[in-house]
């Protein structure tokens, strides 16, 4: 199908990208990569008197190393993510997982920023983005302002920026030494959404493990943070037998859904074995 008729201004900078969306009012779209918009567009499920482009500003382009985080620009691309060698080095479990997205096609097109702010339940990206504490910097007529990853997922396509701001980019922290990784997710095929995936980073010292950051996709509205596994394992062996017994409590406090992929309860289920897997792996088991 073909989208309605819309205006389109590309912008050079984020004040730019903020003026247009303050003048273009509540019926306002902003596109990066477009891989999940332009769907929507072509589908008539959206109908736009205007959309913003913020492919080409420089500032949300870039990865600026601050020196206990990264400061990645909203319009990175997933490819970028991949290839990108402090990503690797700094943050490898954003490195791994976006290698897990999509095609090659879709990840030079689509970008940190978008997937974060679409908010798909069912999106790798935001997970990681839970999993490791991010903050987001979001640009308004206001000036600028950051919210913390467990503010900036609402709901099921919601985030904390609004109709008048753009979100710049995404700090996430560098975990440091000893910090292992590893993304886990079951698929229809390989291309497809998650239909459930788990988001790890652990640390250990000495076959203890001394920390644990991990968070669940596609288990609820938003991604969320799998907190009783996390305290279950801080201060255990780093063994398979104590990983699995702190992951049977990986589903606790979410709401998966039912729907013509799986039911609420095999979502819980792959909960469970995927954590599982995803912390042995980040334990290097």
């Amino acid at each position: 199908m073909i989208p309605s008729a819309f205006d389109y201004v590309r912008a050079t900078t984020v004040d730019e990208a903020v003026a247009a969306l303050v003048a273009g009012g509540d019926d306002v779209k902003v596109i990066s990569g477009g891989q999940s918009l332009i769907p929507v567009l072509r589908l008539r499920l959206s109908h736009p008197s205007l959309i913003v482009d913020v492919s080409k500003i420089d500032e949300m382009r870039t990865i600026v190393d601050e020196g206990s985080s990264l400061l990645i620009g909203a319009a990175v691309t997933t490819d970028a993510l991949i290839k990108d060698a402090r990503v690797q080095a700094d943050v490898p479990l954003l490195a791994m997982t976006a290698a897990t997205v999509a095609d090659p096609a879709i990840r030079h097109r689509g970008t940190f920023g978008g997937s974060c702010a679409h908010a798909d339940p069912a999106g790798d990206l935001p997970t990681v983005a839970q999993a490791l504490d991010a903050e987001f910097v979001i640009a308004g007529s206001g000036g600028r302002r950051t919210v913390a990853a467990r503010d900036f997922f609402v709901d099921y396509f919601t985030t904390a920026v609004g109709p008048d701001e753009v979100l710049v980019a995404v700090r996430v922290p560098k975990l440091g030494a000893g910090w292992g990784a590893n993304y886990q997710k079951f698929q229809r095929t390989a291309q497809a959404w998650a239909i459930v995936g788990v988001a790890a980073s652990v640390k250990t010292e000495g076959g203890i493990i001394t920390g644990a950051r991990i968070a669940l996709t596609n288990m609820g509205a938003t991604p969320i943070r799998a907190s009783s596994v996390e305290t279950a394992l801080t201060g255990g062996p780093a063994t398979t037998e104590a990983i699995k017994a702190a992951s049977a409590s990986a589903a606790d406090g979410t709401r998966p859904t039912s729907d013509t992929h799986a039911q609420a309860e095999f979502r819980s289920h792959l909960a469970r074995v995927h954590t599982a897997r995803a912390v042995a792996k980040a334990a290097g088991i």
